[in-house]
């Protein structure tokens, strides 16, 4: 389909009963998790489609495009509410906290499986092992504070199992700088990727932010505050891949193609019926937003959109279990690192200077938060909380050999030899409820 030639929903048809809008949210024991993953990921599409015009708006002096900004954004507003609020108040912090890490591992790894770019696509899968990560230790704290298997969350689609460990993800943010898209030449799926991505993450940050002080544990708190600085890493290395020299007019229009390709693609995919209702009218609304987009750009810009955007949506957000992809990535990349010139290197190359190891000595210096909590699980269980296929399970203390740096490492950090005593104790999934 031709998104610029689709009829769509006019603007002025899109407002909507208070009643319309606070939709009966789902039943958390029932819902598909990819279920769960599109409607966290249309949330924050949704925010980033509100703050981007309210950004623009502030950098416009044109009344015109003042106005389509102001009825649009309010628009994505009521429709963030009733995304947002599909999410059932049973679900806990932890457990809708998953779902945003579920969400960035499916959805990088299919993004980095269809990504046309190569520097792109390694960028890609150098964040998803660090999500890989974070699932993997909030699923500890997932099991201690409500006794609930991850998998009553990820429902067996992804592996729980560490990756390059958190407290090696802390960096001097300016080498989390890459290099750019060149907009004239780059894909228009490498762009609806980035943009689909970077609000991704950057509505796990503001979840984390905004939620993960909920909880009385300390421990939890300082977990919570380890991750959410990550994912502003994240924010930082994927936003740095958009060419910097898009105008106003072309990020409004690629904003708006984005909603387009994302609610479309989980309106195709999506089998439960209710959900699929919104993802459904979401795409005619944003096709009403994108054609009036169109005509700003092409007033503005004197340009033609399928310049930028193509003449065909894409799709960005497929999500299927993509445990095999990811074992691949874990295996083989687990001790890759950032270099400063927007490249990568690994840990045996790294200098001893490398300017991220003074970070991670500083905040680290304490004890890591994301270690400290396999301290607790193993001095409760006797081993961590592991699920994964057999094959995958036994090679934890190989992958943690690998992976973990050898400077700047917090003092209580999980050794490999504990990593191979855990591999001695009996499992401790089937414990969980």
């Amino acid at each position: 389909m031709n998104p610029l030639q689709e009829k769509g929903i006019p603007v002025d048809k899109q407002l909507r009963s208070w009643h319309e809008i606070a939709r009966k949210p789902f039943n958390k024991t029932e819902i598909d998790c990819y279920s769960r993953t599109r409607q966290i990921l249309m949330n924050g599409i949704e925010v980033e489609a509100w703050n981007f015009k309210h950004n623009f708006s502030r950098n416009c002096a044109d009344r015109e495009v003042n106005k389509f900004l102001a009825q649009t954004r309010r628009i994505e507003d009521m429709q963030q509410s009733t995304v947002n609020w599909l999410t059932p108040a049973d679900q806990s912090v932890l457990e809708t906290t998953l779902g945003y890490e579920q969400v960035a591992v499916d959805l990088t790894a299919w993004m980095a499986q269809n990504e046309p770019d190569s520097y792109v696509k390694e960028t890609f899968d150098f964040g998803l092992l660090e999500d890989f990560d974070h699932l993997y230790r909030y699923s500890q704290w997932a099991y201690l504070e409500h006794g609930i298997s991850p998998n009553a969350v990820v429902q067996e689609q992804t592996d729980i199992m560490l990756s390059r460990p958190t407290q090696n993800h802390h960096n001097d943010n300016a080498i989390r700088l890459r290099k750019s898209y060149d907009k004239t030449t780059a894909n228009p799926q490498t762009k609806v990727n980035i943009y689909t991505l970077v609000s991704a993450e950057q509505q796990t940050h503001n979840y984390y932010a905004e939620h993960g002080m909920e909880y009385g544990s300390q421990a939890i708190r300082e977990t919570y505050a380890e991750i959410k600085d990550v994912e502003e890493e994240h924010v930082t290395m994927y936003e740095s891949l958009i060419d910097p020299t898009e105008s106003w007019f072309e990020k409004l229009l690629l904003h708006e193609f984005m909603e387009v390709c994302t609610y479309y693609n989980c309106m195709i995919d999506e089998e439960n019926e209710r959900l699929k209702d919104i993802w459904e009218m979401f795409t005619d609304y944003e096709i009403g937003h994108l054609q009036i987009a169109a005509e700003l750009f092409k007033k503005h810009e004197k340009r033609d959109p399928e310049e930028v955007i193509g003449n065909k949506i894409v799709l960005p957000c497929r999500f299927k279990s993509q445990k095999d992809y990811v074992t691949k990535i874990l295996v083989n990349e687990i001790d890759k690192r950032l270099d400063s010139q927007g490249g990568y290197i690994k840990i045996a190359d790294l200098p001893t200077d490398w300017v991220s190891y003074k970070v991670q000595e500083k905040v680290g210096k304490d004890g890591a938060p994301s270690e400290a909590v396999i301290q607790i699980m193993s001095a409760l269980k006797g081993r961590d909380l592991l699920i994964a296929d057999d094959k995958l399970k036994s090679k934890e203390a190989e992958l943690l050999q690998k992976g973990l740096e050898p400077i700047a490492q917090a003092p209580d950090t999980v050794s490999v030899e504990d990593m191979e005593n855990f591999a001695n104790a009996d499992e401790i999934e089937h414990e969980c409820t």
